[in-house]
């Protein structure tokens, strides 16, 4: 995504809830490096459901090899003509790519000043850029930082209705080692979320 960054204060719980989303995000864009695997080796969680999935892929960054990795990415998201799974909202929401709910997203973006980087080529429905896309405008990445209502607006329109969804694919995906250790940390923060947003509507 293109930026205009500008300094701004936010909360320390919505720098980590940014955080995890910029990382679902950079895991789900390409296949993770050798740093990238030995960063995630060394995360810690709790005893939360989000915490033990975010132990548990720890523990498989530990003994996971790039090259592997790399394979398993191909397999899950490219593979001969088409990976295992399609991780864009239109397809997930339609059974076709490029529908409705990538131009409903298209007009979002523009009205929170998020345009799609000239180096990407795939739409902007995926999930990798979605988790950017929410994790920008937590901490202002795209102008002003997005209020909560904002926040909870574009993760009910673009990301609840399919992401549980999605990382419960790529988490019982038959490719997926590494890659269903972060299909189980994208579904437990996704009901961290949506129970988040949720009590913020009562």
């Amino acid at each position: 995504m293109n930026v205009a960054a500008q300094p701004i204060e936010i909360a320390e719980e919505d720098r980590l809830r940014a955080d995890i989303y910029n990382y679902l995000g950079l895991l789900l864009a390409r296949p993770a490096d050798q740093m990238l695997l030995d960063q995630t080796a060394h995360l810690q969680g709790d005893d939360s459901a989000l915490g033990q999935a975010i132990s548990g892929l720890a523990r498989v960054a530990k003994v996971s090899k790039p090259a592997a990795v790399e394979r398993e990415f191909t397999a899950l998201f490219i593979g001969l003509g088409r990976g295992e799974l399609l991780p864009y909202a239109s397809y997930y929401l339609t059974g076709f790519l490029n529908e409705k709910p990538l131009a409903q997203l298209r007009r979002d973006m523009a009205a929170h000043q998020m345009t799609r980087s000239e180096t990407c080529f795939e739409p902007e429905d995926s999930m990798a850029a979605l988790m950017e896309m929410m994790g920008g405008m937590i901490v202002g990445r795209f102008g002003a930082a997005a209020s909560l209502a904002h926040q909870r607006n574009f993760y009910n329109s673009h990301i609840a209705p399919w992401a549980t969804h999605f990382y419960s694919d790529l988490e019982a995906a038959k490719s997926s080692i590494f890659y269903a250790s972060v299909g189980a940390v994208g579904k437990a923060f996704m009901e961290v979320e949506k129970e988040a947003f949720r009590m913020t509507t009562s």
